[in-house]
């Protein structure tokens, strides 16, 4: 039987999992830095070919990631240097960031659901400006230049019987916007990545991908305008967590593949398939997480002086 799939929507679990046989993978590149006085790791995964794609299971594109792991902890400031790192290399992922831009921000997820909650949060402490200055102009903030930013929170099919993508293609529609970013809840492989790490990436995203349940694509391809996605793994697969610990609980056998295993004892495991585990904390984790990416998205986006 072929080897347990153990979900991940962070590329860089992605290329991690890749065979030794294939570590040299073409048409995948990776750069990483590591920002002492912050504690943030940067990984930098870029795809750029379509059998690199198909190998990593993930569409062409940029995939930056930044692992932060003071993220889930208390903070009074909430973490305002992660919120300053995330600005920055945001600000290198989106296009025409010079110029006035219309930005519509969209937080995906379904706010009752505490694990899911993470893009109607931070949709909830966002600087929005468009109505302000299509009112009053720029004088009305004190700038001869700024990017107009708005705000969706399209909820779940289940709440509203709509496709996101159809909501959002619709107000984009109406609203034409040269840029959308969204922001979704993540599934990571890694339990220690688990609320400690942002993954941000041009490539737009699928809405429920990080449990499996996948929707219509939000994509520049779909849309019509570039799509910037920003993610949070708030869930772990319940077979990932079997399987570290058998990792660890049998490591002293050197040969021991713990997701070999699993495949081979596919049928026992089956029960753990739909099922996907988050912290005790979460209410508190997401609450203070949000805060970070939307004061990240909003320096990103800041009104400029002249």
């Amino acid at each position: 039987m072929g080897n347990f799939q153990v979900r991940t929507d962070l590329a860089l679990e992605a290329r991690e999992s890749i065979s030794e046989a294939e570590s040299e993978l073409r048409g995948v590149s990776v750069e990483e830095y590591y920002k002492e006085e912050e504690d943030i790791r940067v990984t930098k995964v870029v795809i750029d070919t379509k059998n690199a794609a198909k190998a990593m299971g993930k569409p062409m594109g940029v995939y930056v990631t930044m692992e932060a792991p003071a993220m889930v902890e208390p903070d009074d400031d909430y973490h305002r240097e992660i919120s300053e790192g995330l600005a920055e290399e945001l600000r290198q992922m989106l296009p025409g960031v010079e110029e006035e831009q219309s930005v519509l921000i969209v937080g995906l997820g379904n706010r009752e659901v505490t694990a899911d909650a993470l893009g109607p949060q931070v949709v909830d402490n966002l600087f929005i400006t468009r109505h302000i200055v299509k009112e009053y102009g720029k004088a009305a903030y004190s700038c001869d230049k700024m990017n107009l930013v708005s705000a969706l929170e399209p909820g779940v099919m289940a709440k509203t019987g709509m496709e996101t993508a159809e909501i959002v293609a619709g107000v984009v529609k109406e609203t034409k916007p040269d840029l959308l970013i969204v922001i979704d809840a993540l599934a990571a492989r890694s339990t220690r990545r688990l609320n400690r790490t942002i993954q941000i990436t041009n490539t737009g995203i699928q809405p429920g991908s990080g449990v499996g349940n996948h929707r219509n694509a939000l994509t520049k391809e779909s849309l019509g305008v570039p799509v910037v996605a920003i993610g949070i793994p708030t869930v772990v697969d319940a077979a990932t967590i079997v399987g570290d610990a058998l990792e660890k609980l049998l490591s002293e056998e050197r040969e021991f593949d713990s997701m070999k295993y699993l495949g081979q004892h596919r049928n026992v495991f089956s029960e753990l398939n739909n099922m996907y585990m988050t912290g005790k904390d979460i209410d508190a984790v997401i609450k203070r997480v949000s805060y970070t990416v939307s004061e990240g998205i909003n320096l990103a986006l800041e009104m400029r002086m002249e």
